[in-house]
């Protein structure tokens, strides 16, 4: 207990107080509440968004850098947080927050560069149908691709982290395990809750939140591999340009980010998807329509595991070739746009031809295969 003072400080006279100026604007607050400035300290951001402003990249980097040091107290972490829920965030915020980010990543070095490198982790927060970027992840290692997918468990129980580990994968391999099932099987499995120490100290601020904050839109940019390319679904189509933005001016190569009409971060097979693409330093968009491309509509029943079990057999049965409905055609659509931003395919209609030919010729089930061996160091299969 901190040690109390033997009389209390002498109070302000009221003429002092009558003329020291106070601010009316709602950042202010009453001159009753002092805060003097600290080291780490979230107040003087918080006060910005209390009037409405936008912080700068460098504003947002301070705030998250302390954020992840843990140097602010928890209350000003969830004002900070809820306060930049309430609206869209800038694509200069989100820029900020994930420089910080990535700088604090425990990472993954394999001999395969970044610029090669793709990743397919979306934000979550969507409805959820089976493990589409990660069952599009493993069709384009088959293709050719280097993919660093990026993942976690799932509040439903059935995330790309449970999936994988019905299908043999180690999700606790060490950081060279990792490398090696990139270099060699063409794919690896970077479980968020091993690569990202640092957010430990925002953690039960945002479980008590029970909203959606600005961390679920950055982890997806914070690749452990640094993956200079990526296909990023989000929850909500107004994050698709500030987050294209944001990966144009963090260097990105080539990325899509996508959300459906039919409320998907992914691409759909049962609507149109809006995408925004990040090339050269431009930002473009584009929607794409699975009809366009050859590939069936469908329901998103038809495309929705009702648990693990499900969602398993539906992963395993598209990548050994055995599936030829629905869950095949939103597999080789998501796979195509992997293989596009990697460098790959041409186009979309190039992804969803080398996509098929992945899964028919074995590819995708042999890149599974070597993923789940090598995770468990073992060794690639021999060609």
């Amino acid at each position: 207990m901190a040690e109390q003072p033997s009389s209390p400080p002498a109070s302000p006279s009221l003429s002092s107080v009558a003329s020291t100026h106070v601010p009316t604007t709602p950042a202010s607050g009453p001159p009753e509440f002092p805060r003097p400035a600290t080291p780490g300290d979230l107040t003087p951001m918080i006060r910005l968004l209390l009037g409405e402003r936008k912080l700068t990249a460098e504003q947002a980097a301070a705030a998250f850098q302390s954020m992840v040091l843990g140097t602010c107290h928890h209350g000003e972490v969830g004002a900070f947080l809820a306060l930049l829920a309430t609206r869209i965030p800038t694509s200069d915020e989100i820029l900020g927050a994930a420089r910080v980010m990535r700088t604090n990543v425990d990472r993954v070095v394999p001999r395969t560069p970044p610029e090669e490198i793709v990743d397919t982790a979306g934000t979550g927060g969507a409805p959820k149908t089976f493990n589409v970027s990660t069952a599009a992840a493993i069709v384009a290692a088959g293709a050719g691709a280097k993919v660093a997918k990026h993942g976690n468990r799932s509040r439903t129980g059935r995330g790309s982290a449970e999936v994988l580990r019905e299908l043999g994968v180690n999700l606790d391999a060490d950081r060279a395990t990792q490398a090696k099932c990139l270099d060699e099987a063409g794919v690896c499995f970077c479980f968020a809750i091993h690569h990202h120490p640092a957010t430990r100290h925002v953690l039960p601020v945002r479980q008590a939140l029970g909203f959606p904050t600005i961390f679920n839109l950055l982890g997806p940019l914070t690749n452990p591999a640094g993956a200079k390319r990526q296909v990023m679904g989000v929850y909500d189509r107004r994050f698709l340009q500030p987050i294209a933005e944001a990966l144009r001016d963090l260097g990105t190569i080539h990325a899509m980010v996508v959300h459906s009409n039919d409320g998907l971060d992914e691409l759909s097979i049962s609507a149109s998807t809006n995408v925004f693409h990040v090339l050269s330093g431009q930002v473009t968009e584009e929607i794409i329509s699975p009809k366009a491309l050859g590939l069936n509509m469908a329901t998103l029943a038809d495309v929705t595991a009702r648990d693990l079990s499900h969602a398993t057999a539906m992963m395993r049965d598209v990548i050994s070739g055995k599936e030829r409905g629905a869950p095949r055609d939103m597999t080789l659509l998501n796979a195509a746009a992997t293989l596009h931003v990697a460098g790959l395919a041409g186009t979309m209609q190039q992804g969803v031809e080398l996509a098929a030919k992945s899964i028919d010729e074995g590819g995708a089930a042999a890149a599974l295969a070597d993923l789940a061996r090598i995770s468990h160091g073992g060794a690639a299969r021999i060609s």
